[in-house]
C-alpha cells in the first residue's frame, strides 16, 4: 500500500527526480560571466580591436559620399567593424571556453548529475551575446558620437541581420570547439578561421581587392555575408537574399556539424 506525502509527487517513498530551476540557470550564467572578466584577453580583444579599426578608418571614410547622404563610414566601417566584434566572441572566445571546459572534466562530471553539461553551452552563449551587446553598443556610440556616423535607415532590418549574422557566427564557433582537442587548439584554430573568413570577407582592403572568384565566394561566406547585408540594411537598399541565405545555412550546417562531433569529454 503507497503513500503519498502532501509535498511530493512520487508513490511508495520514490523520491522526486531534481531538475534545475531558473535559479540554478543564473547562477551558472553568473559564474560563466565571472569566468569571461577573469580572462582578460578574452575580454579585452573582442571590444577594443574593433575600436582600433574603427578609429584608424573612420575619418577618412566619413568623408567618402556613397549614397543618398550616406558614407563609406556607414556602408563599409561600421558593418566591418560591428562583423569583427560578432566574429571574434563566436569564432574565437566562445570555443576556447568549452574546450577547456571538456579538457578538464567540468563537463562530464555535470553529465552525471541533474545539471546537464548543456547548461554550460547555454550560459556561454548567453554571456556571449552580453559581450556582443556591449561591443555593439561601444562601436556605435563612438561612430556616432565621434564621426558623425548617421543611423541604419531600416532599423529593423539591421538589428535581424545582426541576430542572424550573431548565430552564424556561434555556429561556426561551435564547429571549432567541437574538432579542437584542447583549448590551445581552439584558439589557433578559432584564429585561423576567423582571418580566413575576414581575409574573404573584406577586412584587409575591401573585397574589391580580391579576384572575382575569391570575392564570389567570400560573400557567401559568414563574414562577407554579414557585411554586405548589414551595409545593404544601413543605407536602406534592399538586402540581397543570397547574403541572408548564406547566413542561415552557416546556422543550420555548423549546429548539424557542431552536434554530429562535439564530444562533452
Amino acid at each position: 500500500m503507497s503513500t503519498t506525502h502532501p509535498h511530493t509527487t512520487t508513490v511508495s517513498g520514490t523520491p522526486p527526480a531534481w531538475r534545475p530551476g531558473l535559479r540554478s540557470w543564473l547562477v551558472l550564467t553568473v559564474c560563466e560571466a565571472k569566468m569571461v572578466v577573469r580572462d582578460t584577453a578574452g575580454l579585452v580583444v573582442p571590444l577594443v580591436l574593433p575600436l582600433l579599426i574603427l578609429v584608424m578608418s573612420a575619418a577618412p571614410a566619413a568623408d567618402q559620399p556613397v549614397t543618398g547622404g550616406y558614407t563609406a563610414l556607414d556602408v563599409y566601417v561600421l558593418p566591418l567593424v560591428l562583423t569583427v566584434v560578432l566574429g571574434t566572441i563566436g569564432v574565437i572566445n566562445m570555443p576556447s571556453f568549452l574546450a577547456y571546459y571538456r579538457r578538464t572534466g567540468i563537463l562530464r562530471r555535470l553529465s552525471a548529475t541533474p545539471a546537464s553539461p548543456a547548461m554550460v553551452l547555454v550560459a556561454q552563449v548567453a554571456v556571449s551575446a552580453v559581450q556582443a551587446l556591449i561591443g555593439l553598443a561601444g562601436a556605435l556610440a563612438v561612430a556616432f558620437g565621434v564621426f558623425g556616423a548617421h543611423r541604419p535607415a531600416h532599423l529593423g532590418t539591421a538589428v535581424a541581420v545582426y541576430l542572424l549574422a550573431m548565430g552564424a557566427m556561434y555556429a561556426v564557433g561551435m564547429v571549432v570547439a567541437a574538432l579542437a582537442p584542447t583549448p590551445n587548439a581552439a584558439v589557433a584554430i578559432g584564429l585561423v578561421a576567423f582571418f580566413a573568413l575576414g581575409a574573404l570577407g573584406g577586412m584587409f582592403g575591401g573585397v574589391s581587392s580580391l579576384p572575382a572568384p575569391l570575392a564570389t565566394v567570400g560573400e557567401w561566406l559568414p563574414f562577407g555575408a554579414t557585411v554586405a547585408a548589414l551595409g545593404s540594411a544601413w543605407v536602406g537598399a534592399p538586402v540581397d537574399p543570397a547574403h541572408l541565405l548564406a547566413l542561415a545555412a552557416t546556422v543550420v550546417l555548423g549546429s548539424g556539424i557542431a552536434a554530429t562531433f562535439f564530444r562533452w569529454s
